[in-house]
């Protein structure tokens, strides 16, 4: 069975693949990397848009968050670490070699995709099989209105676990590559300057922009929290709540300053946080294998099952889901302020003009 689209449908994915497609092609000729990040956050934008139109909601919640919001943030750090413009380092005739491998690889992967099954056919294995399972059973096991969180937190819980220690593997890795942000910032003269000059903006500069901010950082850090405990019935969830809650503290520390961040947010509590969130996961499903059941088996969470309870009510797989989210939500965002701290801190200060 072919998948059928309207018209309007698929009009907006042609335009917002075309849209894709100038933006990469401007990515590739650009040199100026601050015009390449902001590019590539476009980018995950029209990508977040896309899977929006293809009713991907909680995939495109999730895009725009990571792709746009933190990698967006955590580049820019990183680009004040090196140079502004990027030259080839290679004649163009030099590159024929990669290029013909690259197309080459493309065709067979276009004609590998001929076999798979269109996209959103019903009778595709994953609709047909594994996602009627899920939408026919998860109001009766476990009873949440949004079935992706209750494939991720409960049906596949302890792959979600696996993404989590991923995530902070990732973080302990920025750290032994190039330390701790306040380490490396006191360490960092580079520039030649005392770091007591000054950070990122004067005070009596772009005074709108501080303004605006006092009252733009604290909604982003509320809505966090909205995302994350009302992650069980709209899109949204721990990942992406982590990810905003980071971006909040991103953005103070690029409008008032790395220290003035670094004092709001010390860089400890982010370290500690995360290896806190990792274990704030994994104990809740020891507490379930303590009462009796398996890992992750929220059924056990408050001890044996006395009883048949299914549903909007079912609250022992309500109570573990959210147990597991908040330590996703600690995990994700004190990784991504680690990451942030550790390179953003090796620059002394930061200028209007380094961007």
């Amino acid at each position: 069975m072919e998948a059928h689209f309207s018209p309007s449908v698929l009009i907006a994915n042609i335009v917002l693949m075309g849209m894709l497609g100038v933006i990469t092609i401007a990515i590739i000729r650009m040199r100026s990397l601050f015009a390449i990040v902001m590019l590539s956050g476009v980018y995950s934008l029209v990508s977040a848009a896309w899977f929006q139109a293809m009713d991907a909601v909680d995939v495109s919640f999730t895009e725009a968050a990571v792709g746009a919001g933190v990698s967006t943030t955590l580049i820019l750090a990183a680009m004040l670490l090196t140079v502004r413009t990027a030259k080839p380092s290679k004649p163009i005739s030099k590159r024929w070699g990669p290029l013909v491998v690259v197309i080459a690889t493309g065709a067979v992967l276009l004609y590998a995709s001929t076999d798979l099954p269109s996209f959103g056919a019903a009778d595709s294995p994953a609709n047909s099989h594994v996602g009627k399972a899920y939408i026919d059973e998860t109001p009766h096991d476990v009873g949440t209105p949004n079935i992706v969180t209750a494939v991720l937190a409960s049906y596949r819980g302890f792959d979600t676990f696996g993404e989590t220690v991923v995530v902070f593997a990732a973080g302990v890795a920025v750290i032994l590559l190039i330390g701790f942000g306040e380490r490396a910032r006191a360490a960092s003269d580079w520039r030649g300057k005392d770091e007591e000059q000054g950070e990122n903006f004067s005070d009596d500069s772009h005074l709108i922009l501080r303004v605006v901010s006092k009252f733009l950082i604290p909604l982003i850090a509320i809505f966090a929290f909205y995302v994350h405990f009302h992650g069980e019935y709209s899109p949204g969830g721990g990942f992406q709540a982590g990810v905003i809650f980071a971006v909040a503290v991103m953005l103070y520390a690029m409008i008032f300053g790395l220290r003035a961040a670094m004092k709001a947010f010390p860089p400890v509590w982010a370290r500690v946080g995360a290896a806190i969130g990792v274990a704030i996961y994994g104990l809740t499903g020891v507490v379930c294998m303590i009462n009796g059941g398996d890992f992750l088996d929220y059924d056990y969470i408050f001890g044996p099952p006395t009883g048949e309870v299914h549903g909007h009510h079912n609250w022992p797989q309500i109570t573990g889901i959210i147990g597991v989210e908040v330590g996703v939500v600690v995990a994700v965002a004190c990784v991504m302020i680690t990451a942030f701290y550790a390179f953003a801190g090796r620059v002394p200060e930061i200028r209007d003009e380094d961007w």
